[in-house]
């Protein structure tokens, strides 16, 4: 595949390599439902034409997206410093080159049009999760925000190419290991579904991803913030939630470059997502030279956290940060405010919830987290979600609900589009050059298919969490291209005029 070569635009971290022939609109088959013809866009439609009626040893000539800078890093928290590296990953889109676009359709014979849910709903104790599964309240909601996507989906007249309805395939991610794979073995070869919405755990994620390679079924994520989630480069997998890697730069940016502090200790939970959601905090820390001064984990489940708050009260901190679930949340900000330690208190996404701000009472106020969207926003689609949300399930949506909602909402619109066949289904997805437009926020994806959008600061005030932007808490945006990024990417001089070394207030 021949490729043009494109001139690098810095002020826009993501760009395109086009194919060889230029992509130009394409005119809609007159022999689509109006339905369908209004889900496709002239861009969609030119990749449809380019992957329609190949043979299974041809290669569809489609662009491949080519970022900039992985995931908007800031120059300054970027590893290897000053120096170039061999070879810088996540920037290039992968490529899926297999003979799937060749499989025919199933015949009239087919009654339903099956999308596979796979996440925490049930409650079960294994090893993975270090014992009691925790992770329920969050799957469940999950699964409301895909349900009523697919009902909705149906009332509109379901998969519009046949008139027949959607169903959904539901399944338990009990945290057994291999449990996760063969889960995803019998969605893709027993039930037969198109496309996978998925979970929420990230070591139970990282294995279901890995089988759904191999059957190559679509596998979508809204749940699961795990920065190298992702980073498994696996063309089959894509995600609509802003993860920690996100979240934490804003949170390190507010923390030392804002509010200037020096001496910054975590306390986390000790299971993957602990581990895993700390470690761009460690990094940018250090990488800025202020690294935290203490790091204490605890088992989850436990509810006496005195050892580890003993150990970081004698590290004289200017502030705290936790980053496990919502219970042991508010216990140890609790316990904290016990011992005299009056800190501020940074926390992760999952604290933003009714449960952390009624076992934390009063002690809520003023505490602030890292979240992946802002559920404050003025949005008429977001608003008509609330409101059938409401109606379906007698109460507020919350974050796993919306992102759920958006995520099943996106594969419906790939499978109407695409049509059913799963390989094609993939790239409507994988080359979509406008943001999706969810009830969370836009949705674009960068080259490595993760969610690229806006993240926030989320902050109890006043008995209500409110939620900051960037521009709200004037903290400038990570990416600057500065010279010595481009140089280093990819050997030119930057056209825009930034100096070099340019930081962020």
């Amino acid at each position: 595949m021949k490729y043009l070569k494109l001139t690098l635009v810095l002020m826009l971290s993501t760009s395109f390599v086009f194919a060889a022939e230029p992509i130009k609109p394409s005119a809609q088959s007159d022999n689509l439902p109006a339905a369908l013809k209004a889900l496709i866009d002239d861009d969609t439609a030119e990749v449809l034409r380019r992957i329609n009626d190949l043979t299974p040893y041809q290669v569809p000539d489609l662009r491949l997206k080519q970022d900039t800078v992985y995931a908007n890093t800031p120059v300054d928290y970027e590893p290897f410093g000053k120096i170039k590296p061999y070879k810088e990953h996540f920037l290039k889109q992968m490529e899926y080159t297999g003979p799937g676009r060749a499989i025919p359709e199933p015949g009239p014979e087919l009654k339903t049009v099956k999308v596979g849910f796979i996440g925490p709903i049930t409650s079960t104790v294994s090893v993975a999760t270090g014992g009691k599964s925790h992770e329920e309240v969050l799957g469940v909601k999950m699964l409301q925000g895909a349900k009523l996507a697919l009902e909705q989906g149906n009332a509109k007249g379901g998969y519009y190419r046949r008139n027949i309805p959607f169903e959904l395939v539901v399944a338990n991610d009990n945290g057994l290991w291999g449990s996760s794979g063969n889960t995803i073995i019998n969605m893709a070869y027993k039930d037969n579904v198109w496309a996978i919405l998925g979970t929420i755990d990230g070591a139970n994620s990282h294995i279901a991803i890995r089988v759904a390679l191999k059957a190559e079924v679509v596998m979508l994520n809204s749940g699961d913030t795990d920065p190298t989630f992702i980073e498994t480069n696996i063309p089959w997998t894509m995600r609509c939630i802003g993860d920690d890697r996100q979240m934490g730069y804003l949170l390190m940016d507010y923390l030392i470059r804002d509010k200037k502090y020096k001496r910054i200790g975590i306390i986390r939970a000790s299971n993957r997502y602990g581990r895993f959601g700390v470690r761009e905090l460690n990094d940018s820390a250090r990488r800025l030279q202020n690294p935290m001064k203490i790091e204490m984990a605890y088992k989850v489940g436990i509810d006496d956290f005195s050892l580890q708050l003993e150990r970081m009260k004698e590290a004289n901190l200017d502030a705290v940060i936790h980053w496990g679930d919502a219970t042991e949340s508010a216990l140890i900000l609790n316990q904290m405010r016990k011992m005299g330690m009056n800190q501020p208190y940074f926390t992760s996404d999952r604290s933003v919830s009714t449960e952390f701000t009624r076992l934390a009472g009063a002690n809520a106020e003023g505490v602030i987290s890292g979240f992946p969207w802002n559920p404050d926003h003025k949005d008429a689609k977001y608003d008509e979600f609330r409101k059938a949300f409401r109606e379906r399930y007698d109460e507020e949506p919350e974050t796993y609900a919306a992102h759920g909602y958006d995520g099943m909402n996106m594969l419906i619109w790939a499978i109407q589009v695409a049509g059913l066949n799963r390989a094609k289904v993939r790239d409507v997805l994988a080359y979509r050059t406008k943001p999706w437009p969810g009830v969370t926020h836009d949705i674009p994806f960068n080259a490595a298919l993760d969610d690229l959008g806006e993240v926030y600061l989320a902050k109890f005030e006043g008995g209500s969490w409110k939620y900051y932007s960037r521009a709200d808490l004037n903290i400038p945006g990570g990416y600057i291209p500065t010279r010595d990024r481009v140089n280093r990417l990819t050997g030119q001089i930057d056209p825009v005029k930034v100096e070099q070394g340019t930081e962020l207030k």
